[in-house]
């Protein structure tokens, strides 16, 4: 008879997402990794209800990878993608969140001031730019991609953003750069 040998056991990453635009930019990323190579897992998890607030999103980040290790195993990795656009509306609330997060093993990645100015700077001649507010974060993504929309599904991002896309960000983005970094992303 003959041996089969198991599969590797794939490295669990959790990334708690604020909205449905995170979520599918994280199945983006996973599988941009999955065709890299086969070693880890990413489980992107939508954080609703949230609400925007800092520190409910990463309260719910924290029960939701709870929940998750207790039914999965273990994360190697945890990651929440927040908006800073709402950030210091409550410092008091703010340091809660910062705090929890440290305690709970979730490393924050803030998006200055939205995802939708994440996304821009994975554009040719983007990677600089700061639109300091959300409105013009978007209307400045709209200018450069004309079909984006919000919540767009993986598979339309990807016909855009690619590799090279993501590595444009990734060195501009510190928090993003982290996260590529546990997902053996090269």
């Amino acid at each position: 008879m003959k041996r089969r040998n198991p599969i590797p056991q794939r490295t669990r990453i959790f990334l708690g997402c604020e909205g449905e635009s995170e979520q599918s930019y994280g199945v983006l990323l996973a599988r941009l990794v999955e065709r890299q190579h086969q070693r880890i897992f990413l489980n992107t998890v939508l954080l609703r209800p949230g609400g925007g607030d800092p520190l409910g999103l990463v309260q719910l980040a924290e029960r939701k990878k709870r929940e998750a290790e207790k039914k999965s195993g273990s994360f190697a990795a945890a990651f929440v993608l927040l908006d800073s656009d709402k950030k210091g509306i409550v410092p008091a609330r703010d340091q809660q969140a910062e705090a929890l997060a440290v305690e709970a093993g979730l490393d924050l990645i803030w998006q200055e001031p939205c995802h939708e100015a994440i996304i821009l700077r994975h554009l040719p001649n983007c990677d600089q730019m700061r639109p300091p507010t959300t409105a013009l974060a978007i209307s400045t993504l709209h200018a450069r991609w004309p079909t984006f929309v919000k919540a767009m599904p993986a598979s339309k991002l990807s016909s855009t953003l690619d590799d090279a896309h993501v590595r444009r960000a990734r060195a501009v983005e510190p928090g993003l750069s982290r996260l590529l970094e546990a997902l053996l992303f090269v």
